[in-house]
């Protein structure tokens, strides 16, 4: 499969890469000129450009698939980030001009209104930020277009090069400098998934026949006060997790929960369950210490 890939240079796009490579796929990924590229896998063929250009076209090519993973997403600033609205514009455009038989574009579970079971890719939805917003804005429309599409909706991820101001990294970090990681109380219910299989997942949907929206997540819940417990553990320095220490944000859904039965209608398996992950993700960053 020849794939168009967006994103290629963060978190989960790099991961997506190197599955697609795994895979015997040919990758061309397109790239900003002056972007952080150290997570890039060399085999990689890069397209330098700029989505948020409106002159910028993708070069003309037969691709099977286009993955769309780029996104404004700095912690701390994009869920209410002018940004996201700019984002919405520029993928509407890749989406028209690139040509692709099959698009796969990233969602994310906060496009899902509040609930306290499993959510399901029918749950209603009910985004209570600009970011959410704009991606459900995106979901529809694309919907409108005249091509294959698939909408994968991704929940909470950690893993290896990981930004180090998001949890799990900063929990680890702050552990590792012996320092107290103050959180809030920490009674939140999550979904992790490895980024690793967060990649896996995102290719097994792009060589599918899947269409709309498809979850990705572990379907396995824990509650943020266990997560950082499990981390503490592990470092042996639960006595520095400060519970209660901040407050929640307002933004901070209590129970996030995927319901993966689409997604594993493709054959995709994780590869790590949260113990496995976290101690992989420990070692990473003790040896980038």
């Amino acid at each position: 499969m020849k794939v168009l890939l967006t994103g290629a240079t963060g978190f989960i796009g790099s991961n997506a890469a190197r599955a697609l490579v795994a895979a015997g796929h040919e990758v061309h990924a397109i790239v900003r000129p002056n972007s952080d590229r150290s997570r890039l896998d060399p085999s990689l063929r890069l397209v330098t450009g700029d989505l948020l250009d409106s002159s910028f076209i993708p070069p003309p090519s037969s691709f099977d698939c286009c993955i769309h993973l780029a996104w404004y997403v700095e912690p701390g600033k994009y869920l209410d980030s002018p940004l996201n609205e700019r984002w919405v514009e520029a993928s509407l455009r890749l989406a028209r001009t690139v040509g692709c038989p099959r698009f796969v574009a990233a969602g994310t579970c906060l496009e899902y209104a509040l609930s306290d079971g499993p959510l399901r890719e029918t749950s209603a939805t009910g985004p209570r930020t600009l970011y959410a917003q704009s991606k459900l804005e995106l979901l529809h429309a694309l919907q409108s277009l005249d091509m294959e599409t698939a909408w994968v909706r991704i929940f909470y991820q950690y893993g290896p090069h990981e930004d180090p101001r998001r949890l799990v990294p900063y929990v680890i970090n702050g552990l590792l400098r012996g320092e107290t990681v103050k959180l809030v109380p920490g009674e939140q219910v999550r979904d992790f998934l490895h980024i690793e299989d967060v990649g896996t997942a995102v290719r097994a949907v792009a060589e599918s026949q899947l269409t709309g929206v498809v979850n990705i997540g572990s379907a396995e819940p824990v509650t943020i006060r266990d997560l950082a417990l499990k981390i503490g553990d592990a470092i042996g320095r639960r006595e520095l997790i400060a519970l209660g220490a901040q407050p929640y944000s307002p933004f901070d859904p209590m129970h996030i929960l995927a319901d993966n039965t689409k997604l594993r209608s493709t054959g995709w398996r994780p590869r790590y369950n949260l113990d496995s992950g976290l101690s992989a993700t420990i070692d990473w960053w003790k040896r980038r210490r």
